[in-house]
Protein backbone atom coordinates (compact mmCIF):
# COMPACT_ATOMS: atom_id res chain seq x y z
CA UNK A 1 0.00 0.00 0.00
CA UNK A 2 1.20 3.53 -0.75
CA UNK A 3 2.76 5.74 1.89
CA UNK A 4 0.66 8.09 3.99
CA UNK A 5 0.32 11.72 2.88
CA UNK A 6 1.73 12.98 6.20
CA UNK A 7 4.26 10.23 6.77
CA UNK A 8 7.22 11.72 8.64
CA UNK A 9 5.22 14.56 10.23
CA UNK A 10 5.19 14.56 14.03
CA UNK A 11 2.61 16.40 16.16
CA UNK A 12 2.84 17.20 19.86
CA UNK A 13 -0.80 17.14 20.88
CA UNK A 14 -2.08 18.96 23.96
CA UNK A 15 -5.69 18.69 22.76
CA UNK A 16 -8.57 17.23 24.70
CA UNK A 17 -12.33 16.78 24.47
CA UNK A 18 -13.78 16.79 20.93
CA UNK A 19 -12.82 19.92 18.97
CA UNK A 20 -9.09 19.48 19.51
CA UNK A 21 -8.83 15.70 19.62
CA UNK A 22 -10.69 15.01 16.38
CA UNK A 23 -8.55 17.55 14.49
CA UNK A 24 -5.34 15.70 15.26
CA UNK A 25 -7.04 12.35 14.70
CA UNK A 26 -7.84 13.44 11.13
CA UNK A 27 -4.14 14.16 10.64
CA UNK A 28 -3.24 10.82 12.22
CA UNK A 29 -5.43 9.13 9.58
CA UNK A 30 -3.06 10.72 7.05
CA UNK A 31 -0.04 9.19 8.74
CA UNK A 32 1.14 11.94 11.08
CA UNK A 33 2.73 10.63 14.28
CA UNK A 34 0.54 12.28 16.92
CA UNK A 35 1.91 12.22 20.47
CA UNK A 36 -0.93 12.98 22.87
CA UNK A 37 0.30 14.66 26.06
CA UNK A 38 -1.70 13.39 29.04
CA UNK A 39 -1.53 13.25 32.81
CA UNK A 40 -3.41 11.60 35.63
CA UNK A 41 -3.48 15.09 37.16
CA UNK A 42 -5.66 16.30 34.26
CA UNK A 43 -7.45 13.44 32.55
CA UNK A 44 -9.16 14.11 29.25
CA UNK A 45 -12.90 14.24 30.15
CA UNK A 46 -13.74 11.97 27.21
CA UNK A 47 -11.85 9.23 29.08
CA UNK A 48 -14.34 9.47 31.94
CA UNK A 49 -17.72 10.37 30.39
CA UNK A 50 -19.99 8.49 28.01
CA UNK A 51 -21.52 11.72 26.61
CA UNK A 52 -23.57 10.49 23.62
CA UNK A 53 -23.36 6.78 24.45
CA UNK A 54 -26.66 6.74 26.34
CA UNK A 55 -26.80 4.01 28.96
CA UNK A 56 -23.47 2.45 27.99
CA UNK A 57 -21.11 2.34 30.95
CA UNK A 58 -17.44 1.54 31.33
CA UNK A 59 -14.82 1.26 34.03
CA UNK A 60 -11.44 2.96 34.06
CA UNK A 61 -9.93 5.71 31.95
CA UNK A 62 -8.76 3.29 29.25
CA UNK A 63 -12.20 1.94 28.42
CA UNK A 64 -14.10 4.90 26.99
CA UNK A 65 -15.59 4.22 23.54
CA UNK A 66 -15.89 7.98 22.95
CA UNK A 67 -12.19 8.53 23.64
CA UNK A 68 -11.33 5.59 21.41
CA UNK A 69 -13.36 7.02 18.54
CA UNK A 70 -11.77 10.47 18.80
CA UNK A 71 -8.12 9.48 19.24
CA UNK A 72 -7.44 6.71 16.74
CA UNK A 73 -3.89 6.16 15.47
CA UNK A 74 -2.36 8.28 18.27
CA UNK A 75 0.38 7.70 20.82
CA UNK A 76 0.12 8.72 24.49
CA UNK A 77 2.77 9.91 26.91
CA UNK A 78 2.14 10.95 30.51
CA UNK A 79 3.80 14.17 31.67
CA UNK A 80 2.66 16.27 34.60
CA UNK A 81 2.53 19.88 33.39
CA UNK A 82 2.70 21.09 37.00
CA UNK A 83 6.30 19.86 37.22
CA UNK A 84 9.11 22.07 35.82
CA UNK A 85 11.12 19.04 34.70
CA UNK A 86 8.14 17.83 32.70
CA UNK A 87 8.01 21.20 30.93
CA UNK A 88 11.66 20.74 29.99
CA UNK A 89 10.92 17.32 28.55
CA UNK A 90 8.04 18.73 26.56
CA UNK A 91 10.30 21.35 25.01
CA UNK A 92 12.56 18.53 23.90
CA UNK A 93 9.59 16.72 22.33
CA UNK A 94 8.67 19.92 20.51
CA UNK A 95 12.23 20.17 19.15
CA UNK A 96 11.67 16.90 17.27
CA UNK A 97 8.12 17.78 16.20
CA UNK A 98 6.67 19.65 13.24
CA UNK A 99 3.41 20.78 14.81
CA UNK A 100 2.08 21.61 18.28
CA UNK A 101 -1.68 21.57 18.72
CA UNK A 102 -3.72 22.71 21.70
CA UNK A 103 -7.28 23.76 22.50
CA UNK A 104 -6.95 25.19 25.98
CA UNK A 105 -8.14 28.60 27.12
CA UNK A 106 -5.90 31.32 25.57
CA UNK A 107 -2.75 31.94 27.60
CA UNK A 108 -2.74 28.58 29.44
CA UNK A 109 0.42 27.23 27.80
CA UNK A 110 2.11 30.64 27.97
CA UNK A 111 1.73 30.64 31.75
CA UNK A 112 3.62 27.35 32.11
CA UNK A 113 6.39 28.21 29.67
CA UNK A 114 5.09 26.46 26.57
CA UNK A 115 3.74 29.40 24.58
CA UNK A 116 4.50 29.91 20.91
CA UNK A 117 7.37 32.36 21.45
CA UNK A 118 9.16 29.90 23.75
CA UNK A 119 8.53 26.92 21.46
CA UNK A 120 9.70 28.89 18.43
CA UNK A 121 13.04 29.41 20.17
CA UNK A 122 13.27 25.65 20.66
CA UNK A 123 12.17 24.90 17.05
CA UNK A 124 12.23 27.99 14.76
CA UNK A 125 10.01 26.46 12.06
CA UNK A 126 7.44 24.98 14.45
CA UNK A 127 3.77 25.23 13.49
CA UNK A 128 1.45 25.80 16.44
CA UNK A 129 -2.34 25.60 16.36
CA UNK A 130 -4.20 27.25 19.24
CA UNK A 131 -7.91 26.49 18.99
CA UNK A 132 -10.26 28.23 21.42
CA UNK A 133 -13.82 29.49 21.54
CA UNK A 134 -13.19 33.11 20.53
CA UNK A 135 -9.49 33.30 19.66
CA UNK A 136 -6.71 34.98 21.63
CA UNK A 137 -7.76 38.57 20.87
CA UNK A 138 -10.90 40.59 21.41
CA UNK A 139 -13.25 41.22 24.35
CA UNK A 140 -14.30 37.55 24.70
CA UNK A 141 -10.82 36.02 24.54
CA UNK A 142 -10.74 35.00 28.21
CA UNK A 143 -14.01 33.07 28.05
CA UNK A 144 -13.90 29.31 27.77
CA UNK A 145 -16.31 27.59 25.45
CA UNK A 146 -17.86 24.31 24.40
CA UNK A 147 -19.86 23.24 21.36
CA UNK A 148 -23.18 24.89 22.37
CA UNK A 149 -21.49 28.27 22.86
CA UNK A 150 -19.71 27.90 19.49
CA UNK A 151 -23.08 27.30 17.82
CA UNK A 152 -24.84 30.16 19.60
CA UNK A 153 -22.21 32.86 19.09
CA UNK A 154 -21.66 31.86 15.46
CA UNK A 155 -25.36 32.24 14.64
CA UNK A 156 -25.83 28.62 13.58
CA UNK A 157 -28.01 27.82 16.59
CA UNK A 158 -30.34 30.69 15.75
CA UNK A 159 -30.80 29.30 12.23
CA UNK A 160 -31.23 25.66 13.28
CA UNK A 161 -34.46 24.24 14.66
CA UNK A 162 -38.20 24.44 14.14
CA UNK A 163 -39.92 27.76 13.52
CA UNK A 164 -42.02 27.39 16.69
CA UNK A 165 -39.16 26.00 18.80
CA UNK A 166 -35.94 27.03 20.46
CA UNK A 167 -32.55 27.37 18.75
CA UNK A 168 -30.63 24.09 18.47
CA UNK A 169 -27.10 24.09 19.97
CA UNK A 170 -26.24 20.96 17.89
CA UNK A 171 -23.75 19.86 20.60
CA UNK A 172 -20.90 17.57 19.52
CA UNK A 173 -21.37 17.93 15.77
CA UNK A 174 -20.27 21.55 16.09
CA UNK A 175 -17.01 20.46 17.74
CA UNK A 176 -16.29 18.18 14.80
CA UNK A 177 -16.90 21.01 12.32
CA UNK A 178 -14.41 23.21 14.19
CA UNK A 179 -11.96 20.29 14.34
CA UNK A 180 -12.10 19.86 10.56
CA UNK A 181 -11.22 23.54 10.15
CA UNK A 182 -8.27 23.08 12.51
CA UNK A 183 -6.99 20.10 10.54
CA UNK A 184 -7.27 22.06 7.28
CA UNK A 185 -5.41 25.02 8.81
CA UNK A 186 -2.54 22.77 9.92
CA UNK A 187 -2.36 21.20 6.45
CA UNK A 188 -2.21 24.67 4.90
CA UNK A 189 0.57 25.67 7.32
CA UNK A 190 2.56 22.52 6.49
CA UNK A 191 2.22 23.34 2.80
CA UNK A 192 3.39 26.90 3.45
CA UNK A 193 6.40 25.67 5.41
CA UNK A 194 7.29 23.20 2.66
CA UNK A 195 7.55 26.11 0.21
CA UNK A 196 9.04 28.78 2.48
CA UNK A 197 10.67 27.00 5.43
CA UNK A 198 8.61 29.17 7.77
CA UNK A 199 6.51 27.99 10.69
CA UNK A 200 3.59 29.96 12.11
CA UNK A 201 1.11 30.33 14.95
CA UNK A 202 -2.49 29.60 13.96
CA UNK A 203 -4.94 31.41 16.26
CA UNK A 204 -8.25 29.67 15.52
CA UNK A 205 -11.61 30.81 16.84
CA UNK A 206 -14.13 27.97 16.83
CA UNK A 207 -16.94 30.52 16.72
CA UNK A 208 -15.51 32.13 13.58
CA UNK A 209 -14.86 28.75 11.95
CA UNK A 210 -18.62 28.10 12.24
CA UNK A 211 -19.81 31.61 11.39
CA UNK A 212 -18.69 31.03 7.79
CA UNK A 213 -21.71 28.73 7.38
CA UNK A 214 -24.11 31.63 7.95
CA UNK A 215 -22.98 33.62 4.90
CA UNK A 216 -26.35 33.59 3.12
CA UNK A 217 -28.13 34.82 6.25
CA UNK A 218 -25.59 37.61 6.74
CA UNK A 219 -25.83 38.69 3.11
CA UNK A 220 -29.63 38.74 3.21
CA UNK A 221 -29.53 41.03 6.23
CA UNK A 222 -26.88 43.29 4.69
CA UNK A 223 -28.51 43.47 1.26
CA UNK A 224 -32.23 43.22 2.09
CA UNK A 225 -32.53 44.03 5.79
CA UNK A 226 -34.19 40.67 6.46
CA UNK A 227 -33.31 38.44 9.41
CA UNK A 228 -33.42 34.72 8.69
CA UNK A 229 -34.63 32.44 11.44
CA UNK A 230 -35.38 28.78 12.04
CA UNK A 231 -37.53 26.98 9.52
CA UNK A 232 -37.23 23.30 10.41
CA UNK A 233 -36.68 21.10 7.37
CA UNK A 234 -38.46 23.46 4.99
CA UNK A 235 -36.63 25.05 2.08
CA UNK A 236 -37.03 28.65 0.95
CA UNK A 237 -37.85 27.54 -2.61
CA UNK A 238 -38.56 23.81 -2.81
CA UNK A 239 -41.72 22.01 -1.69
CA UNK A 240 -42.26 19.28 -0.70
CA UNK A 241 -39.02 19.52 1.27
CA UNK A 242 -39.28 17.89 4.66
CA UNK A 243 -38.73 14.82 6.83
CA UNK A 244 -41.88 12.68 6.90
CA UNK A 245 -43.00 10.07 9.40
CA UNK A 246 -43.11 6.47 8.17
CA UNK A 247 -44.41 3.15 9.42
CA UNK A 248 -42.61 1.96 12.56
CA UNK A 249 -41.30 3.42 15.79
CA UNK A 250 -39.76 6.86 15.14
CA UNK A 251 -39.00 6.13 11.48
CA UNK A 252 -38.68 9.00 9.02
CA UNK A 253 -37.76 9.73 5.41
CA UNK A 254 -36.43 12.94 3.83
CA UNK A 255 -37.97 14.00 0.52
CA UNK A 256 -36.91 16.97 -1.64
CA UNK A 257 -38.56 18.01 -4.92
CA UNK A 258 -37.04 20.79 -6.99
CA UNK A 259 -38.82 20.72 -10.38
CA UNK A 260 -42.29 20.28 -11.86
CA UNK A 261 -41.10 17.07 -13.54
CA UNK A 262 -40.00 15.65 -10.21
CA UNK A 263 -43.35 16.64 -8.70
CA UNK A 264 -45.29 14.79 -11.40
CA UNK A 265 -43.03 11.76 -10.98
CA UNK A 266 -43.65 11.84 -7.23
CA UNK A 267 -47.42 11.99 -7.66
CA UNK A 268 -47.39 9.00 -10.03
CA UNK A 269 -45.05 6.99 -7.78
CA UNK A 270 -47.20 7.73 -4.72
CA UNK A 271 -50.34 6.62 -6.53
CA UNK A 272 -51.90 10.09 -6.47
CA UNK A 273 -51.68 11.49 -10.02
CA UNK A 274 -54.55 13.86 -9.18
CA UNK A 275 -52.20 15.92 -6.97
CA UNK A 276 -50.26 16.98 -10.06
CA UNK A 277 -53.35 18.69 -11.51
CA UNK A 278 -54.43 20.30 -8.22
CA UNK A 279 -54.24 24.10 -8.67
CA UNK A 280 -52.76 24.45 -5.19
CA UNK A 281 -49.68 22.52 -6.35
CA UNK A 282 -49.58 23.54 -10.03
CA UNK A 283 -46.06 25.03 -9.92
CA UNK A 284 -43.14 25.49 -7.54
CA UNK A 285 -44.43 28.75 -6.09
CA UNK A 286 -47.94 27.39 -5.48
CA UNK A 287 -46.51 24.28 -3.84
CA UNK A 288 -44.35 26.43 -1.62
CA UNK A 289 -47.28 28.67 -0.62
CA UNK A 290 -49.35 25.59 0.27
CA UNK A 291 -46.51 23.57 1.77
CA UNK A 292 -48.30 22.86 5.07
CA UNK A 293 -51.22 21.19 3.30
CA UNK A 294 -48.77 19.48 0.96
CA UNK A 295 -46.78 18.13 3.90
CA UNK A 296 -50.00 16.71 5.38
CA UNK A 297 -50.83 14.87 2.16
CA UNK A 298 -47.31 13.52 1.71
CA UNK A 299 -47.22 12.43 5.35
CA UNK A 300 -50.53 10.61 4.97
CA UNK A 301 -48.89 8.58 2.20
CA UNK A 302 -45.47 7.91 3.81
CA UNK A 303 -46.98 6.72 7.11
CA UNK A 304 -48.25 3.61 5.30
CA UNK A 305 -44.76 2.55 4.23
CA UNK A 306 -41.42 1.96 5.89
CA UNK A 307 -38.71 4.58 5.33
CA UNK A 308 -36.84 2.07 3.16
CA UNK A 309 -39.92 1.41 1.02
CA UNK A 310 -40.53 5.12 0.42
CA UNK A 311 -36.88 5.60 -0.50
CA UNK A 312 -36.94 2.74 -3.02
CA UNK A 313 -40.23 3.86 -4.60
CA UNK A 314 -39.15 7.47 -5.04
CA UNK A 315 -35.56 6.93 -6.06
CA UNK A 316 -36.75 4.60 -8.83
CA UNK A 317 -38.96 7.48 -10.01
CA UNK A 318 -36.05 9.94 -9.99
CA UNK A 319 -37.12 11.77 -6.83
CA UNK A 320 -34.62 12.60 -4.09
CA UNK A 321 -35.45 10.57 -0.98
CA UNK A 322 -33.41 9.06 1.82
CA UNK A 323 -34.31 7.36 5.10
CA UNK A 324 -33.37 9.06 8.34
CA UNK A 325 -31.20 6.34 9.85
CA UNK A 326 -30.44 5.40 13.43
CA UNK A 327 -26.87 4.60 14.43
CA UNK A 328 -27.57 0.89 14.09
CA UNK A 329 -29.10 1.38 10.64
CA UNK A 330 -26.15 3.46 9.47
CA UNK A 331 -23.65 0.76 10.39
CA UNK A 332 -25.69 -1.92 8.62
CA UNK A 333 -26.46 0.21 5.55
CA UNK A 334 -25.14 -1.44 2.34
CA UNK A 335 -23.88 1.85 0.91
CA UNK A 336 -22.09 2.68 4.15
CA UNK A 337 -20.43 -0.72 4.08
CA UNK A 338 -19.53 -0.46 0.39
CA UNK A 339 -17.71 2.82 1.06
CA UNK A 340 -15.68 1.22 3.88
CA UNK A 341 -16.53 4.11 6.18
CA UNK A 342 -16.03 2.02 9.30
CA UNK A 343 -13.04 -0.01 10.44
CA UNK A 344 -12.48 -2.65 13.09
CA UNK A 345 -9.71 -2.15 15.62
CA UNK A 346 -8.46 -4.31 18.47
CA UNK A 347 -8.34 -2.29 21.69
CA UNK A 348 -6.22 -3.64 24.60
CA UNK A 349 -9.10 -3.44 27.10
CA UNK A 350 -12.24 -2.95 24.99
CA UNK A 351 -11.50 -5.74 22.56
CA UNK A 352 -12.73 -5.51 18.98
CA UNK A 353 -14.34 -2.15 18.27
CA UNK A 354 -16.09 -0.82 15.17
CA UNK A 355 -15.00 2.79 14.63
CA UNK A 356 -15.55 5.48 12.02
CA UNK A 357 -12.61 5.87 9.69
CA UNK A 358 -11.42 8.78 7.51
CA UNK A 359 -14.25 10.85 6.01
CA UNK A 360 -12.55 11.04 2.60
CA UNK A 361 -10.58 8.92 0.15
CA UNK A 362 -7.19 9.54 -1.43
CA UNK A 363 -6.10 7.53 -4.44
CA UNK A 364 -2.30 7.59 -4.10
CA UNK A 365 -1.83 8.01 -0.33
CA UNK A 366 -4.87 6.36 1.29
CA UNK A 367 -5.91 7.55 4.73
CA UNK A 368 -6.72 4.72 7.10
CA UNK A 369 -7.14 3.51 10.67
CA UNK A 370 -4.03 1.67 11.85
CA UNK A 371 -4.59 1.32 15.59
CA UNK A 372 -7.01 1.98 18.40
CA UNK A 373 -6.72 4.99 20.66
CA UNK A 374 -3.86 4.67 23.18
CA UNK A 375 -4.11 3.73 26.80
CA UNK A 376 -2.94 6.62 28.96
CA UNK A 377 0.85 6.74 28.97
CA UNK A 378 1.07 3.65 26.76
CA UNK A 379 4.02 5.02 24.78
CA UNK A 380 6.11 6.55 27.56
CA UNK A 381 9.11 4.35 26.79
CA UNK A 382 8.96 4.96 23.04
CA UNK A 383 8.63 8.75 23.28
CA UNK A 384 10.92 9.37 26.26
CA UNK A 385 13.27 6.44 25.73
CA UNK A 386 13.60 5.90 22.00
CA UNK A 387 12.92 9.44 20.76
CA UNK A 388 14.53 11.45 23.59
CA UNK A 389 17.16 8.89 24.59
CA UNK A 390 16.24 8.71 28.28
CA UNK A 391 17.26 5.49 30.01
CA UNK A 392 14.73 3.10 31.54
CA UNK A 393 16.28 3.76 34.94
CA UNK A 394 15.74 7.50 34.54
CA UNK A 395 12.18 6.94 33.30
CA UNK A 396 11.50 4.92 36.46
CA UNK A 397 12.87 7.79 38.55
CA UNK A 398 10.62 10.27 36.72
CA UNK A 399 7.64 8.06 37.50
CA UNK A 400 8.58 7.92 41.19
CA UNK A 401 8.91 11.71 41.23
CA UNK A 402 5.48 12.04 39.56
CA UNK A 403 6.99 13.93 36.66
CA UNK A 404 5.66 11.10 34.53
CA UNK A 405 2.21 10.96 36.13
Amino acid sequence: MSAFALQGVRITDFCWLWAGAYATSLLAFLGAEVIKIESLARVDPTRTMTLTMGSQTFEGIDQSPIFNGLNLNKLSVRLNLKQPQAIGLLRRIVQISDVVSENMRPGTLDRIGLGYDVLKDAKPDIIMLSSSAFGSEGPLRRYGGYAPSFACYSGLAHLTGYSDGLPSPMTGSVDLMSATTSAFAIMAALNHRQHTGQGQHIDLSSVESLAVFTGDALMEYIMNGKVQTRNGNHDRIMAPHNCYRCKGDDKWVSIAISTDAEWRAFCDAAGHPEWASDERFSDAYERWKNREELDRLVGDWTINHTHYEVTEILQKAGVAAMPSLSNEEILSDPHFKARNLAAEVEHPTLGKQLVLGPPWRLSETPARVTRSAPMIGEHNEYVLGELLGISLKEIARLIDAEIIY
